[in-house]
């Protein structure tokens, strides 16, 4: 099989996309693209037989039908600066492979993620996980940022001055806070990482890793960009319906399914199921 360059890939090797007020990403290397899959799907013939039309049409067919292993072909490793309550949300994904910075090893940099006031808010009231739409006032969001950059300085120099006494610096390295920067390279297929996008983009993720999330999703559509445009209009913009809620639909548009008599006796939904279902058609979202 034929190396695969991707010339808009090979344009962003190594550059710093910056994300929140700190960190980035980094697209340090990558294997195959969307000829990859093609090849990888079609073994038998060699690059070069299909036209792009076709081979997006392929593509767009596998990753419908959940075809996956093709896409398994193409791994993309990236090198992250990112805070430590993201990364942990992050690791959650078990699908790649990661190499981190160690406070074992390395005196940690004095570097701390301080969010800009419109993205400070409240707990919501219906969200256990997390923050109202509307931000803090100017006088609230001001104060609550000293009060973030108060913190993360006295835990820092704390830090360092544990260090400098001797002490070894895994046990002095214990009560930096999770506002701290890491900075790790991690690698995964770009099945996985579709996986990882679906969940990471939703609106209900944390929007400091959405924020990531977009640019691993610019990042990709510069690797295999027909996989990526299927992946939006599929996996990211598509829906998934339960048996219910299947049969509601085929119940409002009249569309027969089996007998008249079974269509006849499917019973609407009802309560939460009838809320979860309108929600899901009014919003366009995966609930």
């Amino acid at each position: 099989m034929a190396h695969c360059v991707v010339p808009a890939a090979e344009s962003i090797l190594d550059q710093a996309f910056p994300v929140l007020d700190k960190g980035f990403v980094r697209l340090v290397d990558y294997l195959g693209g969307d000829s990859r899959i093609v090849q990888a799907a079609r073994v038998s013939y060699g690059e070069g037989t299909k036209s792009f039309r076709e081979d997006a049409g392929l593509i767009d067919y596998l990753l419908r039908h959940e075809h996956t292993s093709p896409f398994e072909q193409v791994i993309l490793t990236f090198h992250i600066k990112l805070p430590i309550f993201v990364a942990r949300q992050w690791i959650r994904h078990r699908t790649a492979r990661v190499n981190e910075i160690s406070g074992r090893y390395s005196i940690m940099k004095d570097d701390f993620y301080v969010p800009a006031p419109e993205d400070l808010a409240l707990q919501s009231e219906d969200n256990k996980q997390g923050r109202k739409d509307e931000a803090l006032d100017e006088d609230a969001a001001k104060s609550t940022i000293d009060r973030l950059v108060e913190g993360q300085e006295e835990a820092y120099a704390d830090y360092i001055g544990l260090v400098e006494s001797g002490l070894a610096r895994e046990i002095a390295r214990i009560n930096l806070p999770l506002s701290l920067y890491t900075e790790w390279y991690w690698q995964i297929d770009l099945h996985n990482l579709f996986r990882f996008l679906a969940l990471r983009l939703d609106s209900h993720a944390q929007k400091e890793i959405r924020a990531y999330a977009q640019v691993l999703l610019d990042i990709a559509k510069k690797v295999a960009p027909a996989a990526t445009t299927s992946f939006e209009d599929n996996l990211f913009s598509g829906l998934r319906f339960s048996g219910a809620e299947v049969a509601e639909l085929r119940r409002r548009l009249a569309v027969e399914s089996g007998s008249a008599a079974s269509q006849a006796q499917a019973a609407p939904l009802q309560g939460k199921a009838l809320e979860r279902f309108e929600e899901k058609l009014r919003t366009g979202k995966q609930l």
